[in-house]
């Protein structure tokens, strides 16, 4: 009986020291960090045989996923209603941005959003990594590739990357000369850019 209570003692004692020791996370510190809207900003570019403009686009709501201080995963959503011009002015702007918003290209009536979801993320270098993300514009949904670099400032995490989107594979046809024929000098470009910075929180 004696030695029992000896063993019994002995167990828990090991058992009590292996809660301490071996934490239930294992050392999975997993968080996600909220895109600060109002710090982040989109800027496009977009090309035409005559030229080229170039505006912002607002981030509406937006989240990064990290792993034990490594990016996996996270989603933007952006808010088609903010289009901007910044090249032009006055009723030139006025005019442009009001077509892009209309059906001939995003129809920002009936799709108010857009939306980027990050599917795979590997890491690629200091602060790099390669990311495969599903981008969701008119309804549309595509694979879209890219670099995202992510440092840090005043506690703060920085992510920028530069994305090229074809607009054709979105239903954004409207002076595609991949579509429409003897559009001559109004050809419109169907690939424009995006450069990105979104702050975390």
């Amino acid at each position: 009986m004696q030695l029992f209570r000896v063993l019994f003692t002995a167990a828990v004692l090991i058992l009590g020291l292996s809660a301490f020791t071996n934490p239930t996370n294992n050392g999975d510190d997993t968080k996600s960090k909220k895109v600060d809207t109002a710090a982040s900003q989109i800027v496009w570019k977009g090309y035409k045989v005559t030229g080229e403009h170039a505006g912002t686009i607002n981030v509406k709501d937006g989240s990064f996923e990290y792993k034990d201080g490594v990016l996996t995963g996270g989603e933007l959503t952006i808010d088609m209603a903010s289009i901007a011009c910044t090249d032009l002015t006055g009723e030139y702007a006025q005019k442009l941005v009001g077509h892009l918003k209309s059906p001939d290209f995003f129809g920002v009536e009936t799709h108010p959003t857009a939306k980027l979801v990050l599917t795979n993320v590997v890491a690629n270098g200091v602060n790099r990594y390669k990311v495969t993300a599903d981008l969701t514009i008119k309804e549309t949904t595509k694979p879209v590739k890219f670099i995202a670099t992510i440092t840090e400032e005043n506690g703060k995490n920085i992510a920028t990357t530069d994305i090229q989107i074809d607009r054709s594979e979105y239903d954004v046809r409207y002076g595609s000369g991949s579509f429409f024929d003897n559009l001559g000098d109004k050809t419109i470009y169907d690939e424009f850019d995006l450069s990105v910075r979104l702050v975390s929180k």
